[in-house]
């Protein structure tokens, strides 16, 4: 009997809203006839990604393919005992479960490095958006409305600061991109040495609100974790400068969107990016949605990631990984979050 792999919630295999198995053509390949694929549960559209019968799909299966969904204690207890090995398509690990892996004698494991390039590109395109203004020039001359000076003056940025909250592989690559545009670029990770910073022109501060209070652009590079979650909030804004810019190209769960809405009403930011959020549409929580209307926010539908490129790179990564443990009973080569 082959081995079960559940691919619980990938976009990329939804056409019209349903489930079309004849978009795994990267999956297809790498697996061939060596394991049955199975997809998740579809409903108005979209992934079920809890409930009895999301559970119930998952019964039966030797491996995980996760996008979105959330790894819960619930989950574990399901597939305890046969799922050998967790995937997850992307680079965060927030929703994998990770406590849960070693205890259920489960691998896992993500895709650190496949959207270095895009997601670096985005932050930094959203950033030179709001510093020049781009979408409300481009949203209000579409509507017949010409002025030069609509937005107000947009500032040269090689006078300007950009402070960057974690030095991963992301970050990194955004430092290399932004430091072509503006005067300086700082950085704080309590986990990167300075030295190691300077390498990619990044001058290391060695306290959040050290940087805070210096740079005229911030931009969130780091983790979802228990230390970061809502890392801004009231008292992060009311260390940035007044006009200071805050970019969210990594997790929407790092942001307490209420705190971001007073700051941004109250005029003590000058603008706010995002590419995440929690839950995922904006739309769907109110403080979000209260967000989307200042002129001075730009907003993206966390696709940052995103290039036919790197999402084909992510999937036959993920499939190999999957099938080297399934085949050998070994750990994950690449980005193994059970070590």
């Amino acid at each position: 009997m082959k081995p079960i792999v559940v691919y619980t919630d990938p976009f990329w295999a939804l056409e019209d809203g349903e489930v079309n198995p004849a978009l795994a053509t990267v999956e297809q390949e790498v697996f061939a006839d060596e394991v049955e694929i199975r997809f998740g549960v579809t409903e108005g559209g979209g992934f079920v990604k809890s409930g009895q019968r999301f559970l119930d799909n998952l019964k039966g299966a030797s491996a995980l393919a996760i996008y979105r969904a959330q790894m819960t204690e619930e989950v574990f207890e399901t597939v305890r005992g046969d799922v050998k090995v967790i995937g997850r398509q992307g680079v965060g690990f927030d929703n994998i479960g990770l406590p849960h892996l070693k205890p259920n004698g489960i691998f896992g494991f993500n895709v650190p490095d496949y959207c270095v390039d895009e997601v670096s590109t985005h932050t930094t395109s959203l950033v030179l958006a709001l510093e020049r203004h781009i979408c409300l020039q481009n949203d209000h001359l579409k509507n017949g409305h010409w002025d030069i000076y609509d937005g107000g003056y947009p500032r040269r940025l090689q006078d300007l600061t950009v402070g960057i909250i974690g030095l991963g592989r992301i970050g990194k690559s955004t430092a290399q991109k932004i430091r072509n545009f503006y005067g300086k670029v700082i950085g704080y990770d309590p986990h990167v040495h300075g030295d190691h910073m300077i390498g990619y022109g990044v001058a290391k501060r060695h306290t959040l609100p050290e940087l805070l209070n210096e740079a005229d652009v911030v931009l969130l590079h780091c983790l979802l974790n228990n230390e970061t979650k809502n890392l801004v909030d009231a008292s992060f804004l009311n260390e940035m400068k007044d006009d200071a810019l805050l970019l969210n190209t990594a997790r929407g769960g790092l942001v307490d969107p209420q705190a971001v809405h007073h700051a941004l009403d109250e005029g003590r930011i000058g603008g706010y990016a995002s590419d995440v959020f929690t839950p995922e549409d904006p739309n769907d929580n109110e403080w979000n949605k209260r967000i989307l209307p200042f002129d001075n926010v730009i907003v993206t539908s966390h696709r940052a990631f995103l290039s036919a490129e790197s999402e084909l790179s992510q999937r036959r990564r993920v499939a190999e990984e999957i099938l080297h443990v399934l085949k050998t009973g070994r750990p994950p080569r690449w980005g193994n979050l059970t070590e």
